[in-house]
């Protein structure tokens, strides 16, 4: 793997750096061609808390995991555990779509967590109105909701806006 290892208000020493290419080592079993993977890990401080955020692009799927700790340490800990939980808890997802694509992951090694997986209970259709981000954003608070799907009124594009984890907002857009 290759790793890319920035901090944000934090300089990265050594042993640092050694202790996240050793935790994200263990995903190396999961990985085929782990040498073509570049893993992306930034590690950023607020007040007295250390958040730490790995993405892993692959060719069909992006793993990202963010933890936020007191303890640089722990926060590295649990967001490796997080990637390592969704690797197998969409198992048996990646294997459905190996048949149809070249998966960059060796699941054989994975053990079926269990198989009471969770399952789509309920469609909705929504009529997508146009509206500006200012609207969207209002009508997804009214409602109480995480996200809104809306068209925008200025581009005539489908988006989303949703609230982030800082408590602030992100607009996804179709292209």
């Amino acid at each position: 793997m290759e790793f890319i290892i920035r901090g944000d208000k934090l300089k990265i020493t050594d042993s640092m750096n050694d202790y996240i290419k050793e935790k994200l080592g263990k995903l190396d079993k999961y990985l085929k061609n782990s040498d073509d993977v570049r893993v992306n890990v930034i590690v950023k401080v607020k007040n007295h808390e250390q958040r730490v955020e790995i993405t892993i692009p692959l060719k069909t799927y992006i793993l990202r995991s963010e933890e936020t700790k007191d303890d640089f340490y722990a926060a590295v800990d649990k967001a490796v555990d997080k990637l390592e939980r969704q690797i197998r808890k969409n198992k048996t997802r990646m294997m459905s779509k190996q048949v149809k694509t070249n998966v960059d992951f060796d699941i054989s090694e994975i053990e079926t967590e269990s198989e009471d997986s969770k399952k789509i209970l309920k469609r909705k259709k929504v009529d997508v109105k146009p509206m500006n981000e200012e609207e969207a954003i209002l009508q997804m608070e009214l409602l109480g909701h995480q996200f809104y799907m809306y068209k925008d009124s200025e581009t005539g594009k489908i988006a989303v806006v949703y609230k982030r984890l800082d408590d602030n907002y992100g607009i996804i857009e179709s292209e």
